[in-house]
């Protein structure tokens, strides 16, 4: 029974670290409270090491963590008491930094490529249209395809639908329908979405 409840009690700790070191994360350094900013009655201290340092006050936690030469971090504030970290706060932030630069560094930005044709184009430029059309989408770009009418050609919206679902199939290799053509004042819209698998090959 104690080692049971020993244990309960270190997944707990454990549950309160993981989660702080998430909301530190997803906080600017504005928002985390740090050494004297810290002005709770009672604080549960974690070491440096993840071990459970125990109950005490924001002043007495401070002076640990100033004898190691560290920062006393609020990871948990919705706690009670509120966790704190005893860590190098500045080393953690440049860590972090360096981390997300590198994750936004190997993120591909998809971007929405517009190709536009009149309802009466003619089947060479149709053909190049599509061809430009491939191209994005094996890039791994979205689509936005869109139908002008000329004059009364505006009459006819149905012929400017059947080009897009005309020109949808032609491109059917690498992308698929992602919205049907819609009239958007004189012109009909249709967006189009790579095949996955597609991109790149």
């Amino acid at each position: 029974m104690v080692m049971f409840r020993c244990r309960r009690k270190f997944l707990i700790f454990a549950d309160f670290f993981i989660l702080g070191v998430l909301s530190i994360a997803t906080k600017s350094s504005k928002d985390v409270q740090i050494n004297e900013e810290i002005r709770d009655k009672e604080l549960r201290v974690i070491g440096p090491d993840g071990a459970q340092l125990g109950i005490m006050s924001s002043s007495a936690a401070r002076k640990i963590a100033e004898e190691q030469d560290l920062d006393l971090v609020k990871i948990a504030p919705q706690a009670t008491p509120p966790v704190c970290k005893i860590m190098d706060y500045s080393k953690y932030m440049f860590e972090q930094a360096k981390r997300e630069k590198e994750a936004k560094k190997n993120q591909k930005t998809v971007e929405i490529k517009e190709i536009r044709m009149f309802s009466a184009i003619d089947t060479h430029d149709f053909e190049t249209k599509v061809n430009q059309a491939c191209k994005f989408l094996k890039g791994g770009d979205k689509l936005k395809v869109s139908v002008r009418f000329r004059r009364r050609a505006i009459a006819h919206p149905q012929l400017g639908e059947e080009l897009l679902v005309r020109f949808g199939e032609a491109c059917s290799e690498f992308g698929t329908i992602d919205k049907q053509p819609k009239m958007e004042g004189r012109a009909i819209v249709m967006f189009m979405a790579p095949k996955s698998g597609k991109q790149g090959s």
